[in-house]
C-alpha cells in the first residue's frame, strides 16, 4: 500500500511542478511583455522591492531576498544605476559596505511598469476568478515557505 501512495504522491508533485514552472514561464513573457521597454523582470522586481520596503538595503541583502548570487544582483544594480533608477552610496561606518536605495525616477518607472501589468494581470484573475485565486494563495505561499527553507 505504501509503494502506491508514495507513487501517488511522487505523480501529484510532478503535475505541481510541472504546472507552477510552465506558469512560471508564461507569466514571465506576460510580464516582460507589458514592462517599459528596457527594463527587464529583475530590474522591475528590485524596483518594486526597494519601493515597497522603503528602506536603503546592502546589495548582498538584496542578493539573499531574490535568491541570487551577489554578482548578478551587482549586475542588475549596475543597470539601475545607470539609468539612473537607484542611488548607491558607501556606507559611511565600513567603506567596504554600499547602501542601495530607489531614486525618484526609478520609483516613477517602478510605478508606470505596475500601471501597465496591473491591467494585464488583473484580467487573469477575473478570467479565473477571484475567489479560485484567494483560495490558492495560501497554498503558493505555503509551497514558497516550504521550498525556501532550505536556504
Amino acid at each position: 500500500m505504501t509503494d502506491a501512495v508514495d507513487h501517488q504522491i511522487e505523480s501529484l508533485a510532478a503535475a505541481l511542478f510541472a504546472e507552477v514552472f510552465m506558469a512560471d514561464q508564461l507569466a514571465r513573457g506576460v510580464v516582460q511583455k507589458a514592462l517599459p521597454r528596457g527594463m527587464e523582470i529583475s530590474h522591475f522586481s528590485v524596483l518594486n522591492h526597494l519601493a515597497r520596503s522603503q528602506e536603503e538595503r546592502t546589495p548582498a541583502q538584496l542578493a539573499l531576498t531574490f535568491h541570487v548570487t551577489r554578482g548578478a544582483m551587482t549586475n542588475t544594480l549596475s543597470k539601475l544605476e545607470w539609468a539612473g533608477h537607484v542611488h548607491i552610496r558607501p556606507d559611511w561606518d565600513d567603506a567596504r559596505r554600499k547602501f542601495v536605495s530607489i531614486s525618484p525616477a526609478g520609483r516613477a518607472a517602478r510605478d508606470a511598469a505596475l500601471a501597465a501589468l496591473t491591467p494585464v494581470l488583473s484580467e487573469v484573475v477575473k478570467a479565473v476568478g477571484a475567489d479560485k485565486v484567494r483560495a490558492v494563495l495560501p497554498v503558493l505561499r505555503e509551497f514558497r515557505s516550504r521550498l525556501g527553507l532550505g536556504d
